[in-house]
């Protein structure tokens, strides 16, 4: 959804406080494709600040469909979208540009409502998910999900880097 932003840019730089659907179904990345399950409305603020530079602030929440990192069940995540921005929409400012945010998601005095979106959840995508905090995940040898039970694989994983520290405890082992 493109949000058409000359309302907040012209004189007398009336504010854009709307509810917007977030129309995204899948998120894409360098990760996967993972389902978003629920959306709430993206509520947005958008206000004049001064020479061409606006703020824009936004709440709602996604529900997606990630992997448990252990085990590979899916889990669903709830992800939290709250955020405040101050961004120039003035093509040539260079200056203060380390208090501004980078934008992606402005083009003259269009604002794409998904892109920031997409944005905003890069940003607030967990780094570790798991179904469980106890999750044992899967074996590494025949794939069986530990948590639904146990299988009859051998655990020689030992790492052969670590056998000077398995052989100290062998010797010094109380019989």
């Amino acid at each position: 959804m493109i949000l058409d932003l000359s309302s907040v840019l012209s004189e007398p730089h009336r504010p854009i406080d709307t509810s917007v659907p977030v129309e995204m179904d899948v998120f894409q990345s360098a990760q996967g494709s993972f389902p978003l399950k629920e959306k709430s409305e993206l509520h947005l603020l958008i206000e004049y600040e001064k020479e061409r530079k606006l703020q824009i602030s936004g709440k709602a929440e996604v529900t997606a469909v990630i992997p448990c990192d252990r085990c590979l069940k899916d889990v669903e995540v709830r992800i939290p979208l709250d955020f405040t921005k101050k961004i120039s929409v003035d093509p040539e400012e260079t200056e203060d540009s380390d208090e501004l945010d980078e934008t992606n998601y402005i083009d003259g005095c269009s604002l794409d409502v998904e892109q920031l979106v997409r944005n905003e959840l890069l940003v607030g995508w967990p780094t570790k998910v798991l179904c469980s905090d106890d999750c044992k995940g899967i074996c590494s040898v025949c794939g069986q999900n530990l948590n639904e039970g146990t299988c009859d694989c051998e655990d020689t994983s030992l790492d052969p880097r670590m056998s000077a520290i398995r052989d100290v405890f062998k010797n010094f082992k109380e019989v």
